[in-house]
């Protein structure tokens, strides 16, 4: 278990906070007011790490001055398209039928910030991820269970999605939504972890 200063978790993923909870860092949740739309010609690194900064920065204005704030943004990659959240059940069909058979990147931006809007680091890590060929009934059949809807790449590998999951290479807990390993080093050489 890690020791640490509490910080704000500027996100409404659950999935972070969950991850967050199982390391037993101490934080509190703050959802940011971000409208998360990508720029023509936004390559998809830059897209995470953009979106990661403004959340951290929409969330350090507001609180107390020398808060810590974490902000994260997690996007899926096949062939240079960014895969976000589907929009229906078509377009989770849609985002399926790409993923399949194939390799693709998840990247996940991660911005520290200090309050009023000092930003302390920026980063993002980046893992391939190799999803089973997948059948048109099999996918239909995933979708219904809902898990696909509210994720970026209509896939979830910490859920039933896992089993359309061949192999990845790279950060497990960065697909998932936030690079622990490399945010507690980060959240250490600052000073709020000890571990």
């Amino acid at each position: 278990m890690l020791k640490n200063r509490s910080f704000i978790l500027a996100s409404s993923s659950p999935r972070r906070r969950e991850l967050l909870t199982r390391v037993g860092l101490d934080f509190e949740v703050i959802e940011p007011g971000v409208r998360e739309s990508v720029r023509e010609g936004e390559a998809p690194l830059d897209f995470a790490k953009r979106m990661a900064r403004e959340k951290a920065l929409s969330v350090s204005g507001s609180v107390p001055r020398g808060r810590i704030v974490v902000g994260s943004d997690t996007i899926v990659s096949v062939s240079g398209e960014i895969l976000g959240k589907p929009s229906d059940v078509e377009d989770a069909f849609s985002m399926l039928q790409k993923l399949s058979g194939k390799t693709h990147e998840v990247i996940t931006g991660f911005c520290v910030a200090r309050s009023p809007g000092e930003i302390l680091h920026l980063g993002a890590t980046s893992t391939e991820v190799r999803i089973k060929s997948l059948d048109s009934e099999g996918m239909r059949r995933y979708i219904k269970t809902g898990e696909p809807m509210d994720k970026a790449g209509a896939y979830a590998i910490q859920g039933a999605g896992s089993c359309l999951v061949e192999w990845i290479r790279g950060s497990y807990t960065g697909v998932v939504g936030l690079p622990l390993s490399e945010l507690v080093s980060v959240l250490s050489d600052i000073g709020i972890v000890e571990s």
